[in-house]
């Protein structure tokens, strides 16, 4: 049976990605991804690659995500998926890199620095 991996990064979550034949199936973290991510935006963003390819119902998706939110777990998610699709066939990869799905989202909150209440925030300028 052929197996095909690929991982995935967003801000603070990394997703470990197994792609396998089988009837269409997406597991995260060990529940069905329609019951882990519960808001509809978010299912959509992790088939993303998929429907694109049209593979919806071709794969068994195993995904291992830890770290971050709910947001950045679903975005490395959809990284992992596109790079192990790319991994199965490297004829994917023009589709999928048209369409952003091979880039690495590396924005990140910007460090709090010294002197500032945030990261850019000052403290109210006051004349008297």
């Amino acid at each position: 049976m052929s197996v095909n991996n690929g991982l995935g990064r967003r801000k603070a979550a990394i997703a470990r990605v197994i792609l396998s034949k089988g009837t269409g199936a997406i597991t995260v973290n060990g529940k069905d991804y329609k019951e882990y991510f519960s808001v509809n935006h978010l299912r959509t963003k992790v088939e993303q690659p998929l429907n694109l390819l049209g593979l919806t119902s071709e794969f068994d998706i195993r995904a291992n995500v830890r770290g971050g939110g709910v947001k950045g777990q679903a975005d490395a998610v959809k990284l992992g998926i596109a790079r192990a699709l790319v991994d199965l066939n490297p004829d994917y990869k023009p589709k999928l890199k048209e369409e952003h799905l091979m880039t690495r989202d590396s924005r990140v909150v910007e460090r709090k620095k010294p002197g500032l209440r945030k990261a850019r925030k000052r403290a109210q300028f006051s004349k008297r």
